[in-house]
This record gives C-alpha cells, structure tokens and sequence, in this order.
C-alpha cells in the first residue's frame, strides 16, 4: 500500500499545498508523480493530464460567466443594500449570522438549486459586515462548505437527488438491489456527523472574533451607501440574478443562464454596452482561477483512474481488513477519503468506487443499506478538503475577495477536519449499526 500511485500522489499534493505551493502547480506534479509512479512515462502522464482536462470545461466556462454576472451585480450596488440590510438585522450576533450563510448554502442545493452560484453574488459584499463583527471567516468557510455538501448527501432533493441516484446505479451496476428511499435512510448518520461538525466549527472552534484589515474601497463602499429608493439599476440587477438562476434551473445550462442574467442586465440598464468588456475581465478576475483549477484537477482525476492504483489499493487494504466489519467499514472510508480528495467530486468518485467496494462489502456481510452507506459517505469524503473541490474553492473565492483569507489554511484544512473526521466515524458507526 505504501507504494501505490494514487496514495503517494495524493500525499504529494497534501504536503505541497500545506507547503503553500500554488493549487495549479501542485496538481500538475502530483498529476505526473503518480502517473510515473505507476509506470507512465512523463509524456504519457501530461497527455493524460490536458486530455482529461476537457470533463470540467462546461463547468470552468460556468464559473467566468457567473463572475461576470457577480461583478455586473455588484456594479449596481445592490447586493451592498442588501449587505447593510442583513448586517442591521443581525447586529453583532456573529455566530447566527454564520448559521445563516449555512441555511442560505443549503438552499443552494435544493430550494434553488445552483449550486455555488451564489457565493460570488452574495459573500464579496458581506465582507465588510463580516469584517465589523470580526467574524473569523474559517467559521464563515466551514458553513458555506456544509452547506453544499450536507444536503446532498442527506435529501433526495435537487443535487442530492442526482447523488443519490448516481449511488443507487451504481449499486445495481454491481449487482445490489436497492430502492432509492433506502438512499436518505442509510446516509442519515453520516449527515448528523456533519451536522455535529458545523456546530463545532461554530460555537467552539471559530468562535473568538478575529482582526482583518478594513481596505479603503471596503470603507468608502459602506460609507457611501445611503438610505435610497431601489434604482433603475437595482431592479435590472435583480431581474437579471433571478434570470439566470430560473435559465439555468429549466434549461440544466449554468453557463446559458448567466449569459442570458447578463443579457437581461445590459437591456434594463443595469451597465452600458461598452462596459461589457469590463464585467467579463471583472469575472475572470473574480472565479478565473477556480475556473483552471477545476479544468486541472479533471485532468488529474483521469491521471489517477489511468493509473489502476485504486484497485490495486483497495486489494491492499482488504487484508488489512482481518474479518472485522469496523475495522473494514473505517478502511474503505479512508480509502474513499483518498480517492476524492485526488478526484475532488463526490459525484465522480461514487461509480469509481462502488465497482470495487461492492463485491467486498458483499463478501463481508454487509447488508445493501450497510453498503448503500459505506458507498455513499466514501464517496462524500474529501469532497470538504479538498483543495480542487468546487467545495472549498468556492467559499475561497467569495472570501479572498481582498486577499486575506488563504484557500489551504483558511478554508481546506478547517472543513477537512470538521467534515471529515465526522463521517469517518459516523460512517463507521453506521455501517456497522446498519
């Protein structure tokens, strides 16, 4: 085991960005490090590497275009109003105010189900509310993290449906019959584990009020915000958020919905024609940098799947496994750890994993909802962590908006700790109990 590529290269990542090493590059050579490791030559593991890069450039052109839209909508200062406005209402109240963001998350996942679009629109404008109440924004990270994980793994609504039906194939893919009701049922404990970890994070880990520097535009901004009637621009701002959340719900197109938000924006006269140049350069700015690293980290996932270290792993750790069920439960949660902390989705981990843990799980004596839930939690593991998870690059793009809030020590290593040692435990647990 100590010498699989998948694990060595996965270490390899780990320590470069705890090392402060830049995502990008520490991707690319954890890429090339396991590809070598299993017998690629360099050349092969770069092919790999840009050919596999392809699987996230919907998702990558999403996250421009949704910058864009961010900055069109921050142009018209509207989201400062509402900034003001939810900062009144909480009132130095720091720990509800971080509950919040965590409720307003998991709408993202369900209610209005887009995912990390909001974080661009809604966080930025918030940091100076933040910054008064000298909110320690590892809390604030840790929410927004659970909120775009906890619900899919918990409700058969909107995203966690789409996960739970992706479990449940691949079940039958490998021979398990189960019924989609059994899904919410079996990965119920392992979701009160992440529970347990937010309320950590909130009342007991981040709780004390933290210093960040207040930046002059920062200052300006919400000195210059007077009382005053919703303009011509607020309005076309409004129009144009609620546009592209409905475009992108109806028509399963993220990028097409925050082009159409844009459009619909530049017709009302929240910008001019010629200030569109300006809000595209403002959205690369803005989510261009998430935008590579998920292109990268798909081109990695593919390096990892080509190098056949993931069965090979899983062989290794079945005998270590000696016949117990926690001890096999435990094994195959840090396996699937491993795996999507590389891979960095839940969604693409799932049908990697359960060809491999299925047959084993059946071996062992695990009943399908045992198994429905060793799966599924493998599978959710590493997605909080993760430095190439949209996860945990998301909440570092709406909180680095003035560069203090670092993306490994900030946001990664504090929803790594709250998330996942949860469901490793209460994913235990469960299999176990089930």
């Amino acid at each position: 085991m100590l010498t699989n590529p998948v694990l060595l290269s996965v270490l390899v990542m780990a320590v470069l960005c705890l090392l402060r090493v830049n995502v990008l590059i520490a991707l690319i050579v954890s890429a090339m490090a396991g590809g070598v490791l299993s017998g690629m030559s360099v050349g092969d593991s770069i092919a790999t590497l840009i050919s596999g890069m392809g699987g996230s450039a919907e998702t990558a052109l999403s996250y421009i275009l949704l910058g864009a839209l961010a900055v069109a909508i921050g142009k018209t200062g509207v989201a400062d109003i509402l900034a003001r406005k939810i900062g009144r209402i909480i009132d130095g109240r720091r720990r509800l105010f971080v509950l919040l963001i965590a409720v307003v998350a998991c709408f993202s996942q369900n209610l209005i189900p887009v995912h990390i679009a909001f974080i661009p629109i809604l966080i930025p404008p918030l940091i100076p509310v933040m910054n008064k109440f000298k909110i320690d924004r590892r809390g604030v990270a840790a929410a927004l993290t659970f909120g775009l994980k906890a619900p899919y793994i918990i409700l058969p609504v909107g995203f966690g449906l789409l996960f739970h039906n992706i479990i449940r194939e691949a079940l039958i893919d490998n021979g398990v019959l189960v019924e989609r009701n059994m899904i919410w049922k079996s990965m119920l404990l392992p979701g009160i584990g992440m529970i347990v970890g937010l309320f950590i994070a909130v009342l007991i880990s981040y709780k004390k009020p933290r210093e960040y520097k207040e930046l002059e535009s920062q200052e300006s901004n919400t000195k210059d915000i007077e009382e005053q009637g919703m303009t011509r621009e607020h309005w076309a701002a409004l129009v144009g958020a609620v546009a592209a959340f409905a475009i992108q719900i109806i028509t399963k197109s993220l990028p097409l919905g925050a082009i159409s938000g844009l459009a619909l924006m530049m017709m009302l006269g929240g910008f001019k024609w010629k200030e569109l140049d300006d809000m595209i350069n403002g959205g690369i700015g803005l989510m261009g940098f998430i935008a590579f690293v998920m292109l990268v980290a798909s081109g990695y996932g593919a390096v990892i799947r080509e190098t056949g270290g993931v069965e090979s792993l899983v062989k290794a750790a079945a005998g270590m496994m000696g016949g117990s069920k926690a001890i096999a439960a435990f094994t195959m949660l840090l396996i699937g750890l491993i795996i999507t902390l590389g891979i960095g989705t839940s969604f693409g981990t799932v049908p990697i994993i359960a060809t491999i843990f299925v047959p084993l799980c059946t071996a062992l004596g695990f009943s399908p909802a045992a198994t429905i839930c060793l799966v599924g939690t493998a599978g959710a593991l590493g997605d909080a962590g993760s430095p190439a998870s949209d996860s945990t690059l998301g909440p570092t793009a709406g909180l680095n908006v003035d560069g203090q809030h670092d993306h490994i020590w900030d946001t990664c290593v504090p929803t790594f700790l709250h998330y996942n040692i949860p469901l490793l435990i209460f994913g235990t647990i469960a299999a176990v109990l089930l």
